[in-house]
């Protein structure tokens, strides 16, 4: 029976190591395999086929509102009129919005690598008898294992 479980580099792991070997388990069963997590830059626009959950509206659509309004008002006193300034007011407002929003994403994505919460960082395969198996998984999953599944050999 193979058991493949998956930790953060920790502490933790090492331990559970340790434990397995004191059960009876050997070295040579215990393989630790270290993976190579993706580290690369978002994308700021999304696809129809992935969003990152970032909006890059959120700030233009309101200071475009907020522009609109304040330039309608003041255009009663200028040559084109309310209509035409409020939407140049709303084109620009959008526009700075915009700018604000992309500036914010890209300071935050040069900080932001890594995907937010727990990452495998190492996948623990134990080949064991089907006896020691629960032995096994109860140990795995008592050292934070984040995830674990079992294959048994016929």
């Amino acid at each position: 029976m193979q058991i493949f479980s998956t930790y953060e580099n920790h502490i933790y792991l090492e331990i559970a190591i340790s434990n397995l070997e004191k059960v009876g388990i050997k070295k040579e069963n215990i393989y630790a395999v270290p993976l190579d997590n993706r580290e690369e830059s978002r994308k700021i626009f999304d696809t129809l086929h992935r969003s990152d959950g970032i909006s890059l509206i959120d700030i233009a659509m309101p200071l475009a509102t907020a522009s609109a309004v304040i330039t309608a008002s003041v255009g009663f006193e200028l040559k084109w009129g309310p209509i035409y300034w409020g939407l140049i007011g709303a084109v620009g407002g959008f526009i700075i919005g915009l700018l604000i929003r992309l500036f914010m994403v890209l300071l935050s994505n040069k900080k932001q690598h890594r995907l937010k919460g727990k990452q495998s960082e190492v996948i623990l395969i134990v080949e064991c008898d089907e006896t020691r198996g629960e032995v096994v998984e109860k140990i795995l999953w008592e050292h934070f294992a984040l995830g674990l599944a079992k294959v048994i050999k016929s």
